[in-house]
């Protein structure tokens, strides 16, 4: 009984003081080699601060390659595409109109960005622009008509915006979706449209909705009832929730966007498994500073609601007070996910047809995780930088939240090669249309490991034997 005990206590004192096994002890043998952290803004897929393009029924110019181009060239991967359907409150959507739609949706996949997408009918909220929205029945006709368009270029759509729901399509000024909703059977229009905008995306899309109330009351939802790692990127209803903050950062509940604490705290849980953004609208102090003794900054709260995306045009004065206060730059690289690798291990004798083992420690220094689905793999490449053989990763991009990411792999090196090889991790858009564009894939935050024509980030160099 007594070695029992001894036992037991020494095992404790053992992992009090690390006495177990320690970081050397896991890497003892291998070879290891570290990396230089890069300072640009990254032009990465699905990420970061977005401008918005209007498009009406006069609208006559699509989005083209000039438009794709120049936000790239500034660091910007995402449009917000916000579509009016004033001429079309008591009709069809015209067919020209829809086209629109379509050619746009191909410029992306084309040019190489992806879109945030809000349908709404009208841009003003005044008397003399009544009726704001159109009626369920045309709403529900005009999802039916988007649907084959939205399941088609599934794959350039980063995240839709359930629109349609008042001014704006930001689900508070309507004439025929209750205003203040209060009973179940008030939320029943605005349950109707949800159910649809779902069913006419694949699984793997989200729909972000305007408030967390609207969330927990449709859906029936807790405050408690939060999305856990088993239930995020499921497909259920509760994991395609998103949400879109639209006056982010204006008070203290950010213009009724938040009843309670604990409707924050509900938010704050729920998008580290789903989509977050939106745009502030005022420049309100202390709120929107960068930092403030008496309230959360900025970039605390953005890490806080997980932000992967925001609004650079609006609200100017805000982005303009970053820019003074000093904070815009982190911003900018942090929006969403930020995917640097620190250091590598790896078995130091390279031999065809054995084991090789791979480790790699990146840190997420963004605000979130990679929130769509995600491909990741490790490339053996010759000297002509074809891929010789590729290694699908154990891990899942969706889970590499903030703070440090290991990946621990063993792969067998490929029979009959010898001479000098490269390893590259790939992380491409697993669409078929996309994947092997290197501008939908992900590209780590460090100096020298890029490679913008197969978008592979190149980590180790070996002789196998």
């Amino acid at each position: 009984m007594m070695k029992r005990l001894f036992i037991a206590f020494f095992c404790v004192l053992a992992t009090v003081f690390s006495c177990g096994k320690n970081e050397e002890d896991q890497y003892k043998g291998l070879d290891s080699e570290e990396y230089t952290e890069s300072t640009a803004v990254i032009t990465n897929p699905e990420r970061g601060f977005y401008s918005a393009t209007e498009f009406h029924s006069a609208t006559k110019t699509p989005v083209n390659q000039a438009k794709v181009n120049a936000a790239r060239a500034v660091g910007r991967s995402i449009l917000l595409l916000e579509y009016y359907l004033t001429d079309y409150m008591e009709s069809d959507i015209a067919e020209d109109y829809l086209t629109l739609v379509r050619t746009n949706f191909q410029a992306l996949r084309d040019f190489g960005a992806k879109a945030i997408v809000r349908f709404a009918y009208k841009d003003g909220h005044e008397e003399k622009d009544r009726p704001w929205d159109a009626s369920e029945q045309i709403v529900l006709r005009h999802v039916e008509q988007l649907k084959p368009i939205l399941r088609e270029y599934s794959d350039v759509l980063y995240v839709l915006q359930a629109g349609f729901v008042g001014s704006w399509g930001e689900w508070y000024y309507t004439d025929n979706f209750n205003m203040n909703p209060q009973k179940e059977a008030d939320y029943a229009p605005r349950k109707h449209l949800l159910d649809a905008l779902l069913d006419a995306l694949p699984e793997n899309r989200q729909v972000e909705v305007r408030t967390p109330t609207f969330k927990m009351k449709i859906y029936g939802f807790a405050l408690a009832d939060t999305l856990t790692q088993a239930e995020a990127h499921t497909g259920s209803i509760k994991a395609r929730l998103a949400g879109h903050n639209d006056c982010f950062l204006a008070s203290d509940n950010d213009t009724g966007t938040y009843h309670s604490k604990s409707e924050k705290d509900y938010w704050k849980a729920e998008t580290r498994y789903t989509i977050m953004g939106g745009e502030t609208c005022a420049d309100t102090q202390p709120y929107c500073n960068c930092e403030d003794s008496n309230v959360p900054g900025a970039v605390s709260t953005m890490a806080a609601y997980h932000f992967s995306y925001l609004h650079l045009g609006y609200h100017p004065s805000v982005i303009s007070r970053w820019k003074k206060e000093g904070c815009f730059d982190q911003i900018d690289k942090r929006l969403g996910y930020r995917l640097v690798l620190r250091e590598g291990h790896f078995t130091t004798s390279a031999k065809a047809g054995e084991d090789y083992r791979i480790v790699l420690k990146i840190d997420n220094v963004g605000f979130a995780a990679p929130m769509n689905p995600r491909d990741a793999e490790f490339v053996i490449c010759g000297k002509d930088g074809k891929a010789v053989k590729t290694y699908k990763l154990e891990s899942d991009p969706r889970t590499w939240h903030s703070g440090t990411v290991v990946l621990d792999q063993t792969i067998k090196l490929p029979e009959g090669i010898s001479g000098e090889y490269t390893i590259a991790l790939n992380l491409p858009d697993p669409e078929t249309t996309l994947r092997n564009n290197p501008l939908f894939s992900i590209q780590l935050a460090n100096k020298g490991l890029w490679d913008e024509s197969t978008g592979y980030n190149t980590f180790r160099t070996i002789n196998v034997q």
